[in-house]
């Protein structure tokens, strides 16, 4: 009888190990085009676009990656789905782009996105404009708990592929667009203090300026002060 016992545990046990869990996707590593460079590899297809090829490194439990490349500019966004670590899309000469790896496992629902970088498609130009300010902190549309003096800080990154940044203008204020220029940052400081008023919507935009007179906006910001 005892025998008998061991051997239905033994079958019980093998029935119910079965296959592990299929794992979800890890995140791609982004090799090219490099972050905040100008990319002058394109091939020219017409006076006003090139083709450029996109390259990342393999991920675990991936099946496919989607290259998601966007137009900073326009804001159009092309995609394209490939079991390869490459993948060429026509781009606009001249103008800057984001772009990221989403990396799918058809076996899981959950999905893994790479970082996010930025880059100018080589044009004509012999200066760029700096990139948009990245905003770091408050994060849009949270709330923030003000410090013991009322104030918040906010926080944000800038990036040229010139590499002459010459400072930056910060608008603050509770009405949107935010009307008072309250900084004016140099190069290297990218961190204001401000004061604010608890359970009050308050809107910020970092202009970004180089020394050839070139700017960008970062676009209107918003957050509650608790």
């Amino acid at each position: 009888m005892r025998k008998i016992l061991m051997a239905i545990s033994g079958l019980i046990l093998i029935g119910c190990g079965g296959k592990d869990a299929p794992k979800p996707p890890e995140s791609a590593l982004l090799v090219f085009p490099l972050i905040n460079s100008e990319c002058t590899t394109g091939i020219s297809i017409s006076s006003t676009t090139s083709q450029v090829e996109f390259q990342w490194q393999a991920a675990d439990h991936v099946e496919t990656y989607e290259l998601r490349a966007s137009n900073l500019i326009t804001n159009v966004t092309q995609t394209i789905s490939t079991e390869s670590l490459s993948a060429i899309l026509p781009l606009e000469k001249g103008a800057p782009y984001s772009w990221s790896i989403t990396s799918r496992n058809s076996n899981v629902s959950e999905t893994a996105t790479s970082e996010i970088w930025r880059f100018y498609n080589a044009g004509f130009e012999t200066t760029y404009a700096p990139f948009s300010a990245e905003i770091i902190a408050p994060n849009p549309g949270t709330s923030v708990l003000k410090d013991i003096n009322n104030e918040v800080l906010l926080d944000w990154s800038g990036a040229d592929v010139d590499n002459d940044i010459d400072g930056y203008e910060v608008y603050f204020s509770n009405v949107s667009p935010p009307s008072s220029l309250i900084a004016s940052p140099s190069f290297g400081s990218t961190e204001v203090k401000v004061s604010v008023i608890s359970n009050t919507v308050y809107y910020w935009q970092v202009i970004t300026r180089d020394r050839e007179g070139n700017t960008s906006n970062s676009g209107i910001f918003e957050f509650k002060a608790l």
